[in-house]
């Protein structure tokens, strides 16, 4: 017999055979302490939450009272009254006092409101007006901020400046104005009335009377140039001057009331790109 076919017979009857693996049903480890645990603490949360729920139920109760503290000077009790009004239907607890604040502080001559709840069933209101520091065109008012907070006030108070301008440039100006008013006031001067024209150019008025035409450029450099020179030569006659113009490279000119008085002080052209 051949010997080689014997070895190779054998060879495959000794080769050991592969078994494959059984498929198993995956096993789950439940921890019960840890799902009673968290069962507890659903079961609190939920207690906590209807107990919050149901005080808060109990405390909600009808607002009866809306008291109010302020000055009262532009803006009555019954305005305010009015503007919260919508809101005190709902109770106590739930009274929206962002939205009663923002209804208060629509109102004009409100600068700021503070809205309190007063246990047990009222609402106190603290107003803050406005503070108007300028006249704005005809009949507008400004705070101190340059902003414009009413635009046809009834009543206007005669001592604020006259500020105007194009539309827009209400803080512009104000802000101008705040600027100078100080140093002005410290020179002995007071600014009655500030203008920009379409163009750009500025001018202010005196209370003396006195109009002060700035242009449109350098405008604080020529301010600053008034208040140290030209106001010092005209101080002592300003009655009988009817305007400063600054618009000169060097120097001013000065508008006599009487023609026969000399003209000007010792200046160069005026800029007619800046007439």
């Amino acid at each position: 017999m051949n010997l080689n076919w014997l070895l190779r017979r054998n060879r495959f009857k000794n080769k050991p055979k592969v078994q494959k693996p059984r498929w198993k049903w995956p096993t789950f480890k439940i921890e019960w302490r840890t799902l009673a645990l968290l069962a507890r603490r659903a079961a609190l949360l939920v207690v906590l939450v209807g107990g919050l729920a149901a005080l808060t139920w109990a405390l909600d109760r009808p607002v009866r009272i809306i008291s109010m503290d302020g000055s009262f000077q532009r803006v009555s009790p019954g305005q305010i009254e009015k503007a919260v009004a919508p809101f005190s239907q709902s109770g106590f607890m739930s009274a929206d006092l962002d939205g009663i604040q923002r209804a208060v502080e629509a109102l004009p001559w409100v600068e700021h409101a503070r809205i309190q709840r007063h246990w047990p069933n009222s609402l106190h209101v603290t107003v803050i007006e406005q503070t108007a520091a300028a006249r704005w065109r005809e009949s507008g008012l400004l705070n101190t901020r340059g902003e414009l907070f009413v635009r046809a006030a009834a009543h206007v108070p005669a001592e604020l400046p006259h500020l105007s301008g194009p539309e827009g440039s209400e803080s512009q100006v104000a802000q101008r104005y705040l600027s100078v008013q100080g140093r002005m006031l410290e020179a002995g001067m007071r600014i009655a009335a500030l203008r920009l024209d379409p163009r750009g150019a500025w001018e202010m008025d005196l209370d003396s009377g006195v109009t002060v035409r700035l242009g449109r450029r350098e405008v604080d450099e020529r301010i600053d140039r008034f208040i140290h020179t030209a106001s010092q030569v005209i101080a002592h006659r300003l009655n009988e001057i009817t305007y400063v113009d600054m618009r000169y490279s060097n120097g001013f000119a000065i508008g006599w009331r009487n023609p026969a008085v000399p003209a000007s002080a010792p200046s160069r052209h005026a800029d007619d790109t800046d007439v």
